[in-house]
This record gives C-alpha cells, sequence and structure tokens, in this order.
C-alpha cells in the first residue's frame, strides 16, 4: 500500500479503553483561575504557537469552543529518523505544549474533539505502528483497541461526532476500514472496496453518514478517492487528474460535496510544487471549478455554522509572503489573503471552526520547507 503524505511539497473484537501509566500532560494552569479570554480581532491574525524543535510543523487543528483547542503534529521532522510528536492546547488565551515524551512518538497526525472530556488524535512511532489516543481534560493518554501491535496495522485519522462517537480511518489486514467506537468499545467495519489506495482524512457528516477521501491508484500514477459509509461503502467516481490526491472533503449533502488537495503533474525536480486541486460532486459527475491561482496546494475544508463548506485552507506558490484561504462566495469562490505578521512564507495543512461562534483556526508552519527555521504556525479568525 502506498501512502502520501500531505505535506509541502472485517469486524473486530470489541475492546476496553487501557490508559497509559504516565500521562503525557498539558501546560499547567490553575482551574479555580481560568484564564481571561483574548479579544479577537476581525479578519484573520497570527497567534503565537509554543517554541518547539525546528523543523516543526502542525498538521491538523480542533476546536470544542473558544477556549478550548487542539493542534498536533511533530517537530524535528524531515530526517531519516523521524521526528518527535508534538501537541499544544488552547484555553482562550494562549497555546501550550505537552509533554509527549513518555508516548515515544515520532508524530501526531490527525485530532479531533467535542469537549475536554472526549477528544481524540492519532500518531505513528518509530518503524510506523500506530497509536490512539484520548484527551482526559488536561492529558493525552494511549487508548488500547481491537488489533493494536499487529506489525501491518496503521491509524490514519480520526472524526469525533457530537454524540461522543469515534471514527478512525486505517489499514487492517491488507484492506483500508473505519475503526468505530465510543471510547470504551470497538469494531473494525466491512472494508473499502478499493485496492491500491491510501486514505488521507475521515469526515464525520451526520449520525451514520461518515466519508474518506484520498488517492487511488490509475496504474501509472494515482486519482482522487471519495467514498462514503452509511452502514455499507459507496465509492464515488475517481477525481481524475495527473497524480491527484484529496487531502479533505465535505459534504454539504451527498449530493453536494467538495473536495480539496493536490495534483503533483507530470513530474519535474525534487520538491517541485504542484497544482491546488478543488473539486464539486452534483451526485452525477465531478466537475473542477476555478481555484484562482495555478501553483500551490489545498489542504481542508471547514463548514459554517449551517454545516455548509465555508473556508479552504491552502498555499500559492506565486505569493508565498502571506497565506491564502478560499471563501464561499454565493456558488463560487473567492480567494483571500492571510495577514503579513512573523511568518515569512506560511504553509497551512488544516483549517476548523470554532462551534459557537463564527470564528476560525488555521494551522501549519512558518515556510513550506522541512529544515530549520521553519517552525509551528496558527492564525485565528474572528468574524
Amino acid at each position: 500500500m502506498r501512502r502520501r503524505r500531505f505535506v509541502a511539497g472485517a469486524i473486530g473484537t470489541l475492546s476496553a479503553l487501557a490508559l497509559a501509566p504516565d500521562p503525557a500532560r498539558a501546560g499547567s494552569t490553575d482551574a479555580s483561575t481560568p484564564p481571561m479570554p483574548v479579544p479577537v480581532p476581525k479578519g484573520w491574525h497570527p497567534v503565537p504557537a509554543p517554541g518547539s524543535t525546528p523543523p516543526a510543523q502542525l498538521r491538523r487543528i480542533a476546536a470544542a469552543g473558544p477556549a478550548l483547542a487542539w493542534a498536533v503534529g511533530e517537530e524535528q521532522f524531515g530526517g531519516a529518523g523521524g521526528g518527535r510528536a508534538l501537541a499544544m492546547t488552547w484555553d482562550g488565551s494562549a497555546w501550550s505544549r505537552g509533554d509527549l515524551m513518555v508516548l515515544e512518538l515520532t508524530r501526531l497526525s490527525d485530532v479531533a474533539g467535542v469537549d475536554a472530556g472526549f477528544a481524540w488524535s492519532v500518531g505513528q512511532r518509530a518503524g510506523g505502528a500506530s497509536a490512539l489516543l484520548r484527551w482526559d481534560g488536561t492529558t493525552w493518554r494511549e487508548a488500547a483497541f481491537p488489533g493494536q501491535g499487529e506489525p501491518d496495522l496503521r491509524l490514519y485519522a480520526v472524526a469525533v461526532s457530537p454524540a461522543r462517537r469515534v471514527w478512525v480511518a486505517g489499514l487492517r489486514g491488507g484492506a483500508l476500514r473505519l475503526l468505530h467506537g465510543d471510547g470504551n468499545r470497538w469494531r473494525w467495519l466491512d472494508p473499502l472496496p478499493v485496492t491500491s489506495a491510501a486514505l488521507h482524512r475521515v469526515v464525520w457528516r451526520a449520525p451514520g453518514d461518515v466519508w474518506v477521501c484520498g488517492d487511488r491508484s490509475n496504474g501509472g500514477g494515482w486519482n482522487g478517492l471519495v467514498a462514503r459509509w452509511n452502514g455499507s461503502w459507496s465509492v464515488l467516481p475517481p477525481i481524475t487528474g495527473l497524480r491527484l490526491g484529496i487531502g479533505d472533503v465535505h459534504a454539504d449533502t451527498p449530493d453536494d460535496v467538495w473536495a480539496v488537495g493536490t495534483e503533483a503533474g507530470v513530474g519535474g525536480p525534487p520538491g517541485r510544487p504542484g497544482n491546488p486541486a478543488l473539486a464539486h460532486w452534483d451526485g452525477v459527475a465531478w466537475t473542477r471549478p476555478d481555484v484562482g491561482f495555478t501553483v500551490g496546494a489545498l489542504s481542508a475544508v471547514a463548514a459554517d455554522a449551517r454545516g455548509r463548506a465555508a473556508w479552504i485552507s491552502g498555499w500559492n506558490y506565486q505569493d508565498q509572503t502571506r497565506s491564502t484561504y478560499l471563501r464561499r462566495d454565493g456558488t463560487g469562490w473567492t480567494v483571500v489573503r492571510g495577514p503579513q505578521g512573523p511568518a515569512p512564507a506560511p504553509y497551512l495543512h488544516d483549517i476548523t471552526r470554532i462551534p459557537g461562534t463564527g470564528d476560525y483556526w488555521s494551522a501549519g508552519m512558518t515556510r513550506p520547507v522541512a529544515a530549520p527555521p521553519t517552525e509551528t504556525y496558527t492564525e485565528r479568525f474572528g468574524a
């Protein structure tokens, strides 16, 4: 199985949660005196992230509300030996980083959460073994799941629902599957009926309605992959392109779906930038709307309070002085530039809405290069 990273450039048995003996703790705060909320300026603005060891990046970000968010990634990445997992928590006024040393992970790949007692992350150890982590309010702890420790098992992405259900996209027994549970009991769902494929994201849409995306081999490269689970699998027609991978998907309805990613093209020197890919499914066919720039990437989609796709995070190779977004404008999309700030050429990997507000978080890294002094980077949008 191939697995391409979106960086610059069978039912199982039931299993109870097993908590790690030593927690990975976030920065300590006095619970009796919660921090004062920080006023949020209008529009996009940079928010300082705590220091880490370059090169460092944030892969995913999730929010439970204005006073609680999580961001995960890795530091010292890009080398032959892998990096070191990195996690940050927002308390309403500042980011603090957690101590993940006891978990011995090389990176955290995804995070999702609905409240202080129900957030989840997936990570990787040296050698490729995967870990499933649960946030207990102050700490990331490792959780047991069926198949844990199997040599070919991999966990790629995680989503949670307001009803406190967990969906994890992974690979087990040579097949792509979803691991579904409530934090105490788990089962592996039927295999995705696609071979030679990779998954990059899992997205909860509604009860019993979950979407995944990634890419699938077309013989000489790969096409974009989008599929839906609602008790059984429905695989949409491939999104065709020249080495095209889909990094995120959002379904306004099952017949109104947006997918974003990068089309690598016909090849070239190492580090050659690709082309941003935006695709729309209308229930019959995929179309490829204009993005507004031609070289770069699109990384993630965030919905508004009504559940409609509203913002897309991206990277514009031709103008790297600030971050790049697409904002929904009626039936189309408009390019919006982020702020000029401390990041010389920010690259965004993810974007998410802050529940209970019209605000958004985005996360990534200060430069699109896996070398020092690249650091973690976050921006926030004030409505």
